[in-house]
């Protein structure tokens, strides 16, 4: 596990009290290489350990979808680390700025501060202040994909060329999995981690509630309202066991049709840390009875034929494991990875090219955030998205390409793709949010014939032809209006 641990703040290990685990985006108590990490350590130096996990007030589109979300899943490890006898520390801010110092506090009396390592959002920068502020030892652990971040050379342009890399670096990480049960493997001497308690009194959480009422105390946007699916790695547990028992059969055929809903509805709990993929992957291949024996030894770039474990799984996985890690690959190396500026140069020169094309059809930000445009589909796709924090996979990917068609400039776009995703997308903001906007603009892909007007040669998608290829009656009576 080497290549997934780093060294954030080098500094000597302190005669402590306890090891730090600051728990910051692998929410959840099991299949953590973080955790793992942390209990490792805490083992080695004979201490026990604490688990700090904070819920901030002021990152950008903070509100009670998101917050409610992350409370379910803080109240699940209260109840895994409690049964534990595991210290636990909760934290939610119940404005911008109450938490400040909190870590730095319990730093003071930690040997070493162990941390994940996400490449999106704010975390990066809030790891690396942290290692600015604090003179204590922090360590980051990788957990996010099948390859480590660091087996990610450099940026891949599409999925081809990362599935080329994958498969020939891959198969020696396939063994390596975090534990199912990592709570069980620290001494009973090591389990509780004795914090002052002058920090609760100067750092008061607010409740583990996600009632409207004690969300509506937070210092968050209420405007958008808790999504219709719970958080939590118990939530995200039954919806695994649901998938690879009653969807996984009929993923490679009918994900792409509302109607089947035979998509995993993973991606929230994935990208808040819920559930981690080693755990969903693993469950998959027992599924199909598959084991890394059966690995193709040809690396051809291939979507099928290299693992070996039959089309609904092969497709699954193309997407869990080449779509997603191609995101954070591309998120880590690039740091304009949320920015226009990261479409490559024959996208953005495209585009360029139509910027001023005539629109036949013209929305504001506010009408197609209100669902307030002519398109029944994109219309549903957008009240799926206000209502659920989701949008269908395929109708996601024609949501963007109408966005496009109907502003002003693509770079206007862009700026609503980001603005609608994050607001309201409960697997928002992460590094698949942003690589699956700028793949709507030509990112991962390659020009496509005939040249229109707006589009030039990026790919194009129409409501028409969509409405043509899939079954979706009982979708769009669902969120019609």
């Amino acid at each position: 596990m080497a290549d997934r641990v780093s060294v954030v703040r080098d500094e000597p290990i302190f005669d402590g009290d306890y090891v730090l685990y600051w728990m910051i985006a692998a929410r959840r108590s099991r299949h953590s290489f973080a955790l793992d990490h942390a209990i490792a350590r805490a083992t080695e130096l004979a201490v026990p350990l604490v688990v700090f996990e904070p819920l901030r007030a002021g990152y950008a589109w903070a509100s009670d979808r998101m917050h409610a979300f992350v409370i379910d899943g803080m109240v699940d490890n209260a109840r895994a680390f409690a049964a534990a006898g595991i210290t636990y520390l909760p934290y939610v801010e119940p404005a911008p700025g109450d938490g400040k110092g909190l870590l730095a506090a319990l730093a003071k009396r930690a040997c070493l501060i162990v941390t994940d390592e996400q490449p999106g959002f704010f975390l990066p920068a809030m790891v690396r202040a942290a290692a600015r502020q604090i003179a204590t030892r922090i360590e980051q652990v990788d957990g996010n994909g099948l390859l480590p971040l660091r087996a990610h050379p450099h940026a891949f342009p599409t999925a081809m060329a990362f599935r080329r890399h994958f498969q020939k670096v891959a198969p020696p990480e396939l063994v390596v999995v975090p534990s199912a049960t990592p709570l069980s493997r620290l001494a009973r001497s090591l389990r509780d981690g004795d914090v002052p308690g002058t920090i609760a009194r100067r750092w008061p959480s607010a409740p583990l509630d996600r009632s409207p009422e004690a969300l509506g105390r937070l210092s968050i946007d209420h405007a958008v309202p808790p999504a219709t699916m719970r958080g939590g790695s118990i939530a995200g547990d039954r919806i695994t066991k649901r998938f690879v028992s009653e969807r996984l059969p009929r993923y490679a055929d009918g994900r792409n049709h509302p109607d089947d809903e035979a998509s995993s509805g993973l991606s929230p709990y994935l990208h808040f840390g819920h559930v981690g993929v080693h755990d969903v992957v693993r469950r998959v291949w027992k599924t199909v009875e598959w084991n890394p024996s059966r690995l193709s030894s040809r690396a051809t770039g291939f979507k099928e034929g290299w693992w070996h474990a039959g089309k609904p799984a092969e497709a699954f996985l193309d997407e869990i494991v080449t779509w997603r890690e191609l995101g954070y690959g591309f998120c880590f190396h690039r740091k304009d990875h949320a920015r226009y500026s990261a479409l490559p140069a024959w996208a953005a020169a495209s585009l360029a090219k139509h910027a001023k094309d005539r629109r036949p059809e013209q929305y504001t930000r506010g009408e197609m955030e209100a669902a307030r445009t002519g398109d029944e589909i994109w219309n549903a796709a957008q009240r799926q998205l206000l209502r659920d924090g989701r949008i269908h996979n395929y109708l996601r990917m024609l949501w963007g390409k109408k966005i496009l068609e109907w502003s002003k400039t693509p770079q206007a776009a862009f700026a609503t793709l980001v603005e609608l995703n994050n607001k309201y997308a409960l697997d928002g903001r992460d590094p698949n949010s942003y690589s699956g906007i700028l793949w709507t603009l030509g990112l991962f892909d390659r020009p496509w014939g005939p040249e229109r007007p707006i589009f030039g040669v990026i790919r194009y998608m129409s409501s028409e032809r969509t409405r043509h290829k899939l079954e979706m009656d009982d979708y769009l009576a669902r969120y019609s209006a």
